[in-house]
């Protein structure tokens, strides 16, 4: 992993001090499943139960680099699947910020719970949920992160669910991907950044009783 974080800061993903050490600090292969743990160090999604993914490091290093998660912030991580991306939160916004991680599929959010818990950290709160609807309990947010794909385009009620100042990062499209950075500058003003060529598994309603 130590060779692929450096090929990441060498190709200009990672970027911030900060972000880079959580890389260091977290390690993949804690969140994977006991057959693919060898597999963590590649750069490529690697398949968890009930046909989700942990994401490409790649695709993790680059939209943390554009959240920018700061110390004492609170954040919403949408679709926390292995836990490993909301455990990279807790590290960078420290015991004074928070985090809610909302999954849609039970098994997967105790999966993410229990990887999480091999750290220790006190400042995240998983969420069993609807990630389309965000999570109106804690808000506003200063930042919210989502990692499934919004096909039809971003839900407004995330929008709404975001501080003025706050920064939303999410994919946004049905086949291919871009990635959308919404940064909230008044209540009804945003000033949006699109990066083509990713893709997701994508941002679903929760069942009833799934």
């Amino acid at each position: 992993m130590e060779d692929l974080i450096k090929k990441l800061v060498d190709e200009g993903y990672l970027k911030s001090t900060r972000i880079i050490n959580a890389f260091k600090k977290i390690k993949r292969h804690d969140f994977l499943p006991p057959d693919i743990k060898t597999d963590a160090h590649l750069n490529i999604p690697l398949p968890l139960s009930h046909g989700q993914t942990i994401s490409q490091p790649l695709t993790v290093a680059f939209m943390l680099e554009l959240l920018q998660p700061k110390k004492g912030e609170k954040v919403l991580d949408i679709g926390s699947g292995s836990g490993w991306q909301t455990t990279m939160l807790a590290e960078l916004v420290g015991p004074e910020g928070k985090v809610y991680a909302i999954e849609r599929i039970p098994p997967l959010k105790e999966f993410g719970q229990q990887n999480l818990n091999k750290y220790g950290y006190q400042n995240v709160e998983f969420i069993c949920g609807d990630g389309t609807r965000g999570y109106k309990k804690a808000a506003p947010y200063d930042k919210i992160i989502v990692a499934a794909a919004a096909e039809i385009g971003i839900p407004d009620i995330l929008l709404k669910q975001l501080k003025v100042g706050g920064r939303l990062v999410i994919p946004v499209g049905k086949y291919e991907q871009a990635m959308v950075m919404m940064d909230k500058v008044t209540d009804n003003d945003f000033h949006e950044k699109r990066f083509p060529g990713f893709q997701f598994v994508p941002l679903i309603p929760r069942k009833w009783g799934e």
